[in-house]
């Protein structure tokens, strides 16, 4: 009987204690009390295109099951889905990227993201083609990435399913889908 009372007495504890945001996690299930899951989000390491140094994202903003998958493995799971690939190719006209790739990607006064010959050849993967869109390059092309894009305004830019999304519709016109 000891036992058993001294078992009911722990549980309502726990409870208690959860309850009241003591017991080490919050209404989420989020652990430490209210901090966020994306905060312990184990990441691939994206680095700039201009000279290979940390490029460092804010896990929170990969909000969505595809954007977080990407940002633990660095595979595009959008590869192949039409519904993607059709809000890819309008981001990619919204963004005014054909203005420099072309229409179709397919290169103009900016290069070709045809491929298999990148003018980056990180471009060839997946991570490599989003850290390259999300930051820019030394050749001339300014960061989409949200917040990156306009300095002055965090809440300009592509959102990294956005990202993604272009990707895929980009993956269309060559030969890899940048997940081998």
């Amino acid at each position: 009987m000891q036992k058993t009372a001294f078992n009911v007495v722990i549980m309502l504890l726990a409870i208690a204690m959860t309850a009241c945001g003591k017991g080490g996690g919050d209404a989420a299930g989020n652990a430490g009390g209210g901090e966020s899951k994306d905060a312990d989000m184990a990441m691939v390491a994206f680095v700039t295109t201009q000279d290979g140094s940390p490029l460092a994202i804010k896990p929170e903003l990969f909000d969505t099951p595809e954007a977080k998958e990407f940002a633990a493995t660095g595979k595009n799971p959008y590869i192949g889905k039409q519904e993607a690939i059709d809000r890819g190719k309008k981001l990619f006209q919204m963004y005014s990227c054909t203005q420099c790739h072309g229409g179709d990607a397919q290169g103009q006064t900016g290069p070709s993201l045809h491929g298999p010959d990148y003018k980056y050849a990180k471009d060839a993967t997946n991570k490599g083609m989003f850290e390259t869109i999300w930051h820019g390059t030394n050749g001339g092309m300014g960061g989409k990435g949200k917040g990156i894009m306009d300095p002055t305004d965090p809440n300009n830019g592509l959102t990294p399913d956005e990202v993604l999304k272009v990707i895929a519709w980009i993956r269309t016109h060559g030969s890899t889908t940048g997940n081998e």
